[in-house]
This record gives structure tokens, C-alpha cells and sequence, in this order.
């Protein structure tokens, strides 16, 4: 009997360590802006299936996400989806390139897009990651956060899996007294 309630326990925590996902902040706390420089933010990610990209932006920007052609041209009339309430956020719930651009087409020349590569994640992952939702979870028009960015996960894992797998393990170490 212990050895199945360890197998099982074992399993849980494979999981629970295996399925989590990121929200990134593009621009970390400069945000989706003209100023930001979102080629270099993106450069040291993995984007992965599951994760959730996050764009904060003041009332004059916008987020469209577009073709490859599109974004090379900045073609902003031609879109796959947009949001232009301050926030959003886009899934990544398929591996492959993705593309956004700002609304606006001359901050878009101006290098306000973003080409970010999702990557299959090779462990198990959940069978269907959340669907975007438009207008994220700050209140329309904020654009700055004070706390740390989301971005900033230790080792793709969050904070919540690490419980599960203490509280999993304090399980077993009970259960073997």
C-alpha cells in the first residue's frame, strides 16, 4: 500500500513540476512602447506552448498580431487579431513563429514589433493552454507595474509547483513514520 501511494505521489509531482506555463510581460516595466527595445527583452527567452505573452500599453498603441509578410512590411490593415484597450494578452498554444506589430504603422517602422519562436515543450504538457484574454488583468489603461516582471520565473518553474511538490514530499515523509 505505501508503495503505491509513493508511485502515485511520485506521479502527481512530476506533474505538477512539469505543467506549468509563463506569463511574460513583453518589455518587462517598459511595456509594449516605442521606446522599449523588445529585440533584446525576447532575446534571452523560450517562448514555450503553454506560456502567455502580455502586452501593457498606454491609449495611443496597439497590438495586432500578423502574418510573417505582414510583419516584415508592417502591413497593420491585414490582421490576424488586435486589442487596442491597454492590455492584452495572446496564448501561445501552438509551437512556431508568431508575429505582432503595433497598430500604428509608423511606431511598427520604427521597430514596435515583436517575432517571438514558441517551442513544443518536450515534457508533457497540458492538453490545452488558456485562451487569450483580451484586456489581461490590470484595469484598462495601466501601463507600468511596480512589482518585479512576470518574466522574472525561476527556471520556467512557478512558485506554486514548488509548493505542491513541498507539501507532496512533507506527504511522504509523514506516511513512511
Amino acid at each position: 500500500m505505501e508503495k503505491v501511494f509513493l508511485v502515485s505521489v511520485s506521479i502527481f509531482l512530476g506533474f505538477a513540476l512539469t505543467c506549468s506555463a509563463t506569463v511574460y510581460t513583453v518589455g518587462d516595466n517598459s511595456g509594449w512602447d516605442i521606446s522599449t527595445d523588445v529585440d533584446t527583452w525576447s532575446k534571452d527567452k523560450i517562448f514555450k506552448v503553454g506560456d502567455v505573452l502580455l502586452f501593457q500599453y498606454s491609449s495611443y498603441h496597439s497590438v495586432s498580431e500578423v502574418t510573417k509578410p505582414n510583419y516584415e512590411g508592417c502591413n497593420t490593415t491585414n490582421v490576424l487579431q488586435t486589442s487596442s484597450n491597454g492590455n492584452a494578452s495572446f496564448a501561445l498554444n501552438n509551437p512556431g513563429d508568431r508575429y505582432f506589430v503595433c497598430g500604428n504603422r509608423l511606431y511598427c517602422l520604427g521597430g514596435m514589433k515583436l517575432h517571438v519562436n514558441v517551442q513544443a515543450d518536450q515534457v508533457a504538457s497540458p492538453a490545452e493552454a488558456p485562451e487569450a484574454e483580451t484586456g489581461g488583468s490590470l484595469p484598462p489603461g495601466s501601463t507600468k507595474s511596480n512589482s518585479l516582471p512576470s518574466s522574472a520565473n525561476f527556471n520556467h518553474f512557478e512558485l506554486d509547483s514548488l509548493f505542491m511538490a513541498f507539501l507532496g514530499l512533507f506527504a511522504v515523509l509523514f506516511s513512511v513514520m
